[in-house]
Order: structure tokens, then C-alpha cells, then sequence
């Protein structure tokens, strides 16, 4: 007998989506370490509590704002990360109990 079929979660869909890019993968995994990929020196928030400046991000990826703004803009669409203005500054952390989450799920469904 055939199982009726499953849609899958939207939100699973969309952190896959934005998770297929590589460079949006790369930028996610410089934020699992931040004090290590971007120079704590240079930071004007706490990297660790705040996140990292979007501008330190566009540096070390070496693309324009614009392009580093719509991959972190499509990471957080997927709850992948979230952003916090600093004065002028948008800072972008992981969120990682939705990332345990994601892989939670993947783990179950696939």
C-alpha cells in the first residue's frame, strides 16, 4: 500500500535553500567562529554577544555590499542567523538553537 505523501516543512525548505549557495554556507560557517575569522580588534560590538559587522563580512568574502547583504538577508529569511543594529551597523549571528534544530529535523526526515 502506497504512503500518502508528506509536503515538507517550509521552513526546512527554505534553510536548505539558502544553505545550497556555497558562499551563503561559507559565511555561515565564518560565523560559527567569528573570533577566529574576523579580527576581534576591528569589531565595535561584542562579536561573541552581537554578532559580526556586516562590513568585516564583506571584506574577508571580497564581494560587494550589496551581494553580502542579500546572501545574509536570505540566511536570515531562513532563521539560519540574526541581525542587530549598531548605530549605523547591521551585525549578523548564528542562531544556533535554530541550526540544532534544522539538523534535528533533517536527521528525522531523512
Amino acid at each position: 500500500m502506497a504512503e500518502a505523501a508528506v509536503s515538507p516543512d517550509p521552513d526546512v525548505v527554505r534553510a536548505l535553500r539558502a544553505l545550497s549557495n556555497p558562499m551563503r554556507l561559507q559565511l555561515l560557517s565564518w560565523l560559527r567562529e567569528p573570533e577566529r575569522h574576523f579580527p576581534p580588534e576591528q569589531a565595535i560590538a561584542d562579536q561573541a554577544e552581537v554578532g559580526v559587522c556586516v562590513s568585516h563580512i564583506q571584506a574577508k568574502a571580497g564581494l560587494a555590499q550589496s551581494t553580502v547583504s542579500a546572501y545574509m538577508a536570505e540566511l536570515e529569511r531562513a532563521g539560519l542567523v540574526r541581525s542587530t543594529r549598531v548605530g549605523k551597523w547591521t551585525h549578523y549571528k548564528r542562531d544556533e538553537q535554530r541550526i540544532a534544530q534544522l539538523v534535528t529535523v533533517l536527521g528525522e526526515t531523512l
